[in-house]
């Protein structure tokens, strides 16, 4: 069984070389897995091993120990489509769904999520939105950070907080109206 132990994220790499490599179709939940066995659309298994953490993106370039690519592809999965009367109503819906720390695809003019029946009655109630189950492909977004929410045990950390620290320093605390 072939080893993918490597990601290539956003790289630029010829068309022709990534043309005729296998995929791998996942949905975000097997995106977000360092370590499983995946199907590929050829047919071919293969165990990926990546760092603990790492999150898989549409586009994505996987290597195998052999030197040979594997495509990543978001695949279609059932999803929240969230579309709202204003631009208010939907800033609304994007914050009460961060203060509960669910992942959001913020595009222009909508919100995506994994479905979720109790996420589905809290947009309800808060009016003006349109919400939808769908299947989309999924693709949330980052975070400020880059990877998400962090903890005092991630590698990342102190960097983290470094910025974020930088960040409160520099901000007018006064408040003048």
């Amino acid at each position: 069984m072939r080893i993918i132990n490597k990601r290539l994220h956003r790289a630029t790499i010829a068309q022709a070389l990534i043309r005729n490599a296998p995929k791998a179709v996942l949905t975000f939940d097997y995106r977000r897995r360092s370590r499983q066995k995946l199907r590929l659309d050829n047919g071919e298994v293969v165990a990926l091993v990546l760092n603990q953490g790492a999150v898989l993106h549409h586009g994505d370039l996987l290597v195998a120990d052999d030197g040979k690519l594997v495509v990543v592809h978001a695949a279609v999965e059932s999803v929240l489509h969230v579309t709202a009367d204003t631009s208010l109503a939907l800033t609304r819906a994007a914050y009460h769904l961060g203060n509960r720390h669910v992942l959001v695809e913020i595009g222009t003019d909508y919100l995506k999520l994994e479905y979720d029946a109790v996420l589905v009655d809290m947009l309800s109630r808060l009016g003006g939105l349109m919400v939808q189950r769908l299947d989309l492909q999924f693709e949330p977004d980052a975070g400020a950070y880059g990877g998400g929410h962090k903890h005092g045990h991630d590698e990342t950390f102190a960097e983290d907080q470094a910025l974020a620290h930088a960040a409160y320093a520099a901000h007018d605390h006064t408040h003048r109206h």
